[in-house]
């Protein structure tokens, strides 16, 4: 039974109920004992739902929508309930003790900007709990009231305000200036201090802050006495077909991540969690249900109980909501990308004209006033208030000026419309000021269905929680435009020549997916994230002689921002950031310079400009808030969808998922509360170890288990089967004897040879892997650089590595603008290094530029794992030992910025006079828009020109603004009868194919035509066709761009 519900639960493996029927009939017919029967097998999983799962709420919006969710409490409970996860918890902020920025509760988010009332409140000192906001007593007799837990070291420290006692002694709250303090150091809590008499009484200037009549802390009565702490939710809505099929089956959905485990946890499947879908609620909808159960748990925090039997409780709160572009503008109540205010963070923007003047095209480039969370209300209230006037005009003129629009709240000010405009028509006599009021009274009585929630959330601020999104910001965003550039100019041969080089790549050091440059040519504009990825890295080696010089400095400027982008970890924060803003500023600089229009129409540009002082400020690292995890999930909320009859998708869908829930928590030890008895239970222990005894198991299910290898671990060369025990070699027969330090070394030990060994940075080195290691015969911890030669172990398991040794010059190549590798005097030099003195692996290109390296070779080409009759080239690497340190690596780029000098791996701006060149590319955009104009104009004024001279002239009629869509069967009119429309051409019906060669001759071009109606269009933003707020007017239409590189 227990296999069974596993095989029923696997998440990228899913069984039909006809593929189970024929899996049990198959079993039964095999001999085997004891097989259910479907119906008892789908009663059993019942049960187990109904006691260890996750329930599935029938949820009904504002708007009528019904939908299922599943519910976060009971989600989040599992991973306080299970041991697994719950001793890698984290509860408070913290404060890294080597000053290095890793994980969310790092950055300033947690650790300054947060409400202080949604931090964990207290502090469990074993028999007595510490609050925030009330009074305590030091171990030395201060008191204190502590305001904020923090870690710091492995101990948990508070800042806390001081209180004075004078000689009346009347207490006074110095909250001028916190002090930090050790919670080991508290010896008394408030109701201690109570019970002793020795709370004092308050002076009147403390009196006047509240802080008194606020102790103690209320949460202590919504705890009952149990711990209380809070959890975090990263909370991720997308719209995705539910089809794997191209038929689209549009759905909203929403999934979240526990922010309170540690990123490596939430960078896995399997900690990834389904909230909802439908076909019908919206994003918004669904949040304000979730935003129920999140809130009902600040008045009834949920109960769990780890391992030693200890109750805990904790309260919900979201931390952040993860999206693309057009996702996020909604959550943040924002008109969108194609409007004149077209950033969701800040009031940048203007109509085009603006945009295109000086000032304004440089304010592009910077970040503007910030919206707020309040700002947005109180913009949505104007709107509301003016709809129940009954006109949409002033409305939409107000969302032009603003930017500000909400999805969710325009259902409602499109009902007041309708409702004024009724109440009008059925009630004449009633004045429209009377109806107006009432309608404003009704505004105020449900002011919590007309809001989004994503507004009303206690702690959350969707303009400052939304960060960008590296995957659709960078990779589907900048790369994806310079790539798309880039490559559509190309002729054939160009093409090939692009493959060859691609294909030569050296991906060691790069932990990409190996390389298949026929496909990315092949499909060059349908390449997904994980390729994009790879040209990211990689492609400014390739394209040299294939591409202008403004174009190779766009990919260099690109390749060095995603780099400082992908870091896990932020070493120096303030340097990090000036190096962050300067790579941006060089991105936007040089693809302005390419098109100047890009940084209008593009709001993936702008975007950047948020990152350096906001985004990584409040979060860390920007790894840590990408939404490729959830991306992929979308996989396995497709597999559940494909198997449900669709007459309740989104309750099947709920409920598969929730399953899937409850096996991962049995599998892993979780505990659950058996409601019969309000005992907890955990499943047996040969199900508790299975998961563990299995790694194909945890491959299924999205689970990864810790890396258990250690620095200096090895492999020895696999033995060849049949030649019995691996022969040893001596020292002296081994590349070790050309080492500097050999003589160090016995020549005739024994050794064997291995085949990779792990460096200190976890990284498995293989023979010919470049690495960073400490020099053996330095007296300080100088690194030294090289290949590697040689990996040879003894019988004591001592192992050693031959390092082929190579320098960096002082200088960056000019061109690429990377540190150089060469040889030491142009001299081969080698090094013995002791195992666990090497640092960590990175990527290093050959300078086939220098070296003229050309695709001489040919080989037969592999087709179906074997050789075939084909003829392939491939490019044969000349011997000229120079190297290019790849510093647009994603991989240890962090460690390679701290080894490396900093002249080396610096940004440098490509215009240091920033603004004097953004007023000369605004000029140029002026320029350019002038001549479109008067280029369309000339069409529009051109004779029709039939090609026969001027014996068949045809009047026809000036072409409307906008084409109207033809209704259907018009085409079925044009035998025998023509319409009005045609009865006023003076065109012949026996001339019928002139006349639409003449009208093809008069109308403008499908581009002049997309940029005077301003119709661009923009995947995911099919609903702002009437959202967007820019002018009709043609002058400033002719600003946008109609590439097909979309966003």
């Amino acid at each position: 039974m227990f296999l069974l519900d596993v095989l029923d639960n696997l998440p990228r493996l899913r069984v039909s109920s006809s593929l189970m029927r024929v899996f049990l009939w198959v079993l039964k017919e095999a001999g085997c004992k004891d097989i259910p029967s479907f119906d008892h097998l789908r009663r059993i999983q019942k049960q187990l739902r109904a006691q260890c799962g996750t329930p599935s709420i029938p949820c009904k919006s504002p708007m009528g929508n019904v939908f299922f969710m599943n519910d976060p409490r009971t989600i989040i409970a599992k991973d306080w309930a299970n041991p697994a996860t719950r001793k890698l918890i984290h509860v408070y902020p913290e404060i890294p003790e080597d000053g290095v920025i890793r994980e969310i509760w790092h950055g300033e988010k947690w650790r300054k900007n947060m409400d202080l009332d949604i931090l964990s409140p207290m502090y469990d000192a074993g028999v007595s709990h510490y609050y925030v906001n009330e009074l305590a007593q030091l171990r030395d007799g201060r008191f204190v009231v502590p305001i904020r837990w923090i870690m710091f070291r492995g101990r948990v420290y508070a800042g806390a305000f001081t209180v004075a006692i004078d000689d009346q002694e009347l207490g006074t709250i110095n909250d001028a200036s916190p002090v930090f303090i050790c919670a080991e150091d508290l010896a008394k809590n408030y109701y201690d201090l109570e019970h002793a008499g020795k709370i004092p009484k308050w002076g009147a200037s403390t009196i006047a802050t509240g802080r008194p009549a606020r102790m103690p802390n209320p949460k202590r009565a919504i705890a009952k006495g149990r711990p209380m702490y809070s959890s975090f939710i990263n909370y991720f809505a997308d719209d995705v077909s539910g089809n794997r099929s191209k038929s689209w089956n549009k759905h909203w959905h929403a999934y979240m991540t526990h922010q309170n485990l540690p990123r490596k946890l939430l960078q896995q499947e399997f900690h990834v969690h389904f909230v909802s879908t439908s076909p019908n609620a919206s994003v918004s909808e669904q949040f304000l249900e979730f935003k129920v159960a999140v809130e009902q748990t600040h008045t009834d925090p949920v109960e769990v109980q780890d391992e030693s039997g200890n109750a805990t409780c904790f309260c919900l709160y979201c931390n952040s909501a993860f999206s693309d572009n057009p996702m996020q503008s909604e959550v943040a109540s924002h008109i969108g990308g194609k409007g004149n205010c077209f950033c969701q963070k800040c009031r940048v923007g203007g109509n085009q004209k603006e945009k295109a003047t000086n000032e304004g095209y440089h304010a592009l480039f910077e970040a503007g006033v910030p919206r707020t969370k309040e700002y947005i209300i109180l913009e949505l209230e104007k709107q509301v208030k003016l709809a129940c006037s009954g006109v949409i005009k002033p409305v939409k003129d107000l969302q032009t000026e603003t930017g500000v629009k909400d999805a969710y709240t325009q259902f409602w000010i499109d009902g007041l419309i309708s409702r004024f405009k009724e109440m009008r028509k059925d009630e004449p006599d009633r004045s429209a000021e009377e109806i107006r009021d009432e309608l404003v009274q009704w505004t105020v009585e449900n002011r919590d269905r007309i809001y989004s929630g994503f507004l009303t959330m206690k702690g959350f601020d969707p303009t400052r929680d939304t960060p960008i999104e590296i995957l659709h910001t960078i990779l589907l965003g900048i790369v994806k435009y310079i790539w798309h550039v880039t490559h559509t100019p190309w002729s054939t041969e160009q093409k090939k020549t692009y493959a060859l080089r691609l294909q030569s790549t050296n991906i060691d050091g790069l932990s990409v997916h190996p390389i298949r440059s026929a496909y990315i040519m092949q499909y060059a504009g349908s390449l997904i994230g994980r390729q994009l990825k790879t040209l990211a890295q990689t492609n400014i080696f390739h394209i040299q002689g294939l591409v202008t010089d403004d174009q190779f400095t766009a990919w260099k400027a690109a390749g060095e921002l995603a780099a400082l982008l992908w870091v896990p970890e932020i070493r120096n924060p303030a340097e990090y950031r000036k190096d962050l803003k300067t790579a941006i500023a060089n991105v936007l600089d040089i693809f302005a310079t390419i098109d100047p229009s890009k940084i209008i129409t593009k709001i993936k540009y702008h975007l950047l400009v948020h990152a350096p002082d906001e985004d990584v400020v409040q979060f860390g690292p920007l790894i840590g808030v990408a939404t490729e995890i959830f991306e992929s999930f979308n996989g396995v909320f497709r597999l559940c969808s494909v198997l449900s009859n669709h007459l309740a998708p989104s309750r099947d869908i709920a409920i598969q998922l929730g399953d899937q829930e409850g096996l991962k928590h049995r599998l892993t030890g979780g505990w659950w509360r058996v409601s019969e008895d309000e005992k907890w239970e955990r499943a047996g222990s040969g199900v508790r170890q299975f998961l563990s005894d299995h790694p194909t198991l945890q491959k299924l299910l999205g689970w990864a288990e810790p890396n258990p290898m250690k620095p200096g671990e090895f492999k020895l060369v696999s033995a060849k089967r049949g030649e019995g025990p691996r022969a040893t070699v001596a020292l002296k027969l081994t590349s070790a004897v050309r080492a500097v330090n050999y003589g160090l070394y016995d020549a005739d030990s024994a050794w064997n040879k291995c085949s990779w060994v792990i460096s200190e940075s976890l990284d498995e080195c293989s023979l010919g892997s470049w690495v960073f290691a400490t020099s053996p015969t330095a007296t300080d911890s100088s690194m030294i650089s090289g290949r590697i030669s040689d990996i040879l172990v003894d019988s004591a398991n001592q192992v050693l590595v031959v390092l082929e040794l190579f320098q960096i010059l002082s200088a960056r190549d000019e061109k690429f603008g990377m540190p150089v590798l060469v040889r030491r005097d142009s001299e081969i030099t080698f090094s013995i290094v002791v195992a666990k003195n090497i640092k960590f692996k990175f990527n290093v290109q050959h300078d086939c530029t220098s070296a003229k390296c050309e695709a001489s070779g040919q080989r037969l080409r592999m087709q179906e794992r074997v050789e075939s009759e084909q003829i392939e080239h491939y490019i044969i690497h000349q011997p000229l030992d120079r190297f290019f340190i790849n510093t647009h690596a994603f991989h240890n780029a962090h460690l390679l910025r701290a080894t490396l000098p900093r002249d080396l791996v610096a940004p440098v701006l490509l215009f240091p006079e920033r603004q004097a060149k953004h007023f000369e590319l605004a000029a140029q955009l002026r320029e350019k828009v002038a001549g479109r104009k008067t280029a369309l104009a000339k069409k529009r004024k051109q004779p029709a020109d039939d090609g026969n001279g001027d014996e068949d002239e045809v009047e026809v009629p000036a072409r409307p603004h906008k084409r109207q869509k033809r209704a259907s069967g018009a085409r079925a009119n044009t035998s025998g009868k023509q319409s009005k429309k045609a009865a006023t051409q003076t065109v012949p019906v026996a001339h019928s194919m002139i006349a639409n060669r003449a009208k093809r001759a008069t109308r403008p071009s499908a581009k002049a035509k997309e940029m005077a109606d301003a119709e661009v269009q923009q995947p995911h933003m099919e609903e702002e066709e009437e959202d967007s707020d820019r002018s009709s007017d043609t002058e400033d239409d002719t600003y946008l761009e109609t590439d097909s590189d979309s966003e």
